[in-house]
């Protein structure tokens, strides 16, 4: 059984980082289907999903008690938690593991809040090693229409207004998602993103995704 270099466990470690509103989740999903399809054991964790922690962020979230620290903290619980008891019981089971965002949203997230960049990096130096980091790079102007077009409104802390950017819902959104992927495009060149279209159709992002894939596939013998 092979172990892999970039983590030391068995599995492999994917990971598709993006905005709201970049197509991101879309393209989990269809990997998760080509990935099954190969017979491959695949599995997905998605961010702010752990069943100890997610509630609690949540209810902050809609009391407004997030301070940029426990904000900061709150999430990398909610990861921890994953990591313990989803991310690397797959990983060792020999699993190739889909990430819908990864510890760089954080990383972008919190810096944009405030947080010097190597106090959150700290914060997350147990992370695992990805194998692959897929960005979906898609413009400030693209997003807020996705997201109107979707929900029909702006969330709050995507639109960066628990930081007091602007008193407009539409200038702050775009203020924010502007910083933050100023700060996605620095990580991109530090971590070797593949940094795809995210404007393309998705079938077209989905077939880079899935030729990566295959040959990291075929470059590793997965346990099953």
């Amino acid at each position: 059984m092979h172990i892999n270099k970039a983590h030391g466990y068995d599995g492999l470690l994917i990971v598709i980082e993006g905005t709201d509103g970049s197509g991101k989740s879309t393209q989990v999903n269809m990997l998760s289907k080509y990935i099954k399809e190969k017979s491959f054991g695949c599995t997905v964790s998605q961010w702010k999903t752990s069943r100890l922690i997610s509630g609690v962020i949540n209810e902050a979230k809609e009391r407004n008690m997030l301070n940029t620290t426990t904000f900061s903290l709150l999430y990398a619980a909610d990861y921890t938690d994953r990591l313990e008891n989803e991310i690397i019981p797959a990983l060792k089971a020999g699993f190739v593991v889909l990430m819908d965002r990864y510890i760089y949203t954080a990383y972008v997230r919190d810096s944009v809040r405030g947080h010097d960049i190597n106090w959150v990096k700290n914060l997350y130096s147990y992370a695992p090693k990805p194998d692959l980091v897929f960005y979906l790079n898609v413009p400030e102007q693209d997003l807020i229409k996705r997201l109107i077009a979707k929900n029909g409104v702006l969330d709050y802390f995507e639109s960066g207004r628990d930081i007091g950017l602007s008193t407009d819902i539409y200038s702050s959104f775009e203020i924010y998602q502007k910083r933050c992927l100023d700060e996605y495009k620095k990580l991109s060149k530090e971590y070797d993103f593949i940094e795809l279209d995210g404007t393309k159709d998705k079938k077209e992002i989905h077939g880079i995704i899935t030729q990566k894939v295959c040959e990291l596939l075929e470059s590793f013998s997965i346990g099953q």
